[in-house]
């Protein structure tokens, strides 16, 4: 291999690597992105209400209501309990049962409903609420407001800084990969130049070098995405549960992103560099 060639392996080798590593930010960010979507609606859907139930109820009404609101597009799902579960449960959280202190159960029987995500917000919450407090079977109606907001204002705060984040990252990552490319196509700036001199138009030019642009998109995204799954499995070998169909999915999705990122990226990077050096005067050429 001559000296020429082992440069030439040498920079290509080195821009694949540099490029991998750049592309693998952008899929664990991705993956952060995600998960953390998935992590909001997991949170926003164990925001409960109870609706409580009047005393004279018949079990036969109790299952009618149960089914009317699990058909309601805000209803994830519901759980009925009865008084005398929730004296006990009552019992269990005091240490002491109510029933034998005060002679008799207090307690109503109640229906637990967890809301859907995107109905956990304080706006929808109270439309609920109004819409459950007009139905005859129920007493009153229950849940944490406090909570509720608490719950969306820091889902928007993580979701804000995130985002932003990711930004900052695209913004970065297409700086760092156009430079890598740029100095690529810079060693070959001088060839450019020939093939003008013997009438080569600017799109037969700039052909090869965006083919080869891709292509190290291609692999530097392949390697990149070997390295998440390293990462991924050995963090599955630390925490058994860690590998869930969730995180399947968002390893899919977070892959997708860096072979899509490697090659546009890799793609406009080298067009711009290309023409870049289409139109400066090769005297010009010593000095840059």
């Amino acid at each position: 291999m001559s000296v020429h060639s082992s440069h030439i392996f040498n920079s290509r080798v080195t821009s694949v690597i540099s490029i991998s590593l750049v592309l693998l930010l952008i899929g664990v960010t991705t993956a952060l992105l995600l998960l953390s979507s998935d992590l909001s609606v997991a949170v926003r859907e164990n925001i409960t209400m109870s609706i409580v139930l009047k005393d004279d109820i018949k079990n036969a009404d109790v299952q009618k209501l149960q089914k009317t609101i699990d058909a309601e597009a805000y209803c994830k799902s519901t759980e009925y309990v009865d008084k005398e579960t929730a004296a006990k449960e009552l019992a269990e959280d005091l240490g002491r049962d109510p029933v034998e202190f005060l002679g008799f159960n207090p307690l109503l029987g109640s229906i637990e409903m967890r809301l859907n995500a995107d109905y956990a917000n304080t706006d929808s919450i109270a439309q609920i609420e109004a819409e459950l407090r007009r139905m005859p079977e129920v007493k009153d109606v229950i849940y944490q407001e406090v909570l509720v907001d608490a719950v969306n204002k820091n889902v928007q705060r993580v979701s804000a800084l995130l985002s932003l984040f990711a930004i900052l990252l695209i913004l970065i990552s297409y700086a760092l990969i156009s430079n890598t490319v740029r100095l690529t196509v810079y060693a070959k700036r001088f060839l450019i130049h020939t093939m003008q001199l013997v009438g080569a138009t600017g799109t037969f030019i700039r052909r090869p070098f965006l083919a080869e642009g891709a292509v190290t998109g291609i692999v530097s995204a392949i390697i990149a995405m070997g390295m998440l799954s390293g990462i991924v499995f050995w963090a599955h070998s630390e925490i058994s549960s860690f590998m869930t169909t969730e995180m399947l999915h968002t390893m899919l999705i977070s892959f997708l992103v860096m072979i899509l990122s490697g090659i546009l990226i890799t793609l406009i990077a080298t067009y711009l560099s290309v023409t870049r050096y289409l139109r400066i005067k090769v005297d010009d050429m010593y000095y840059i």
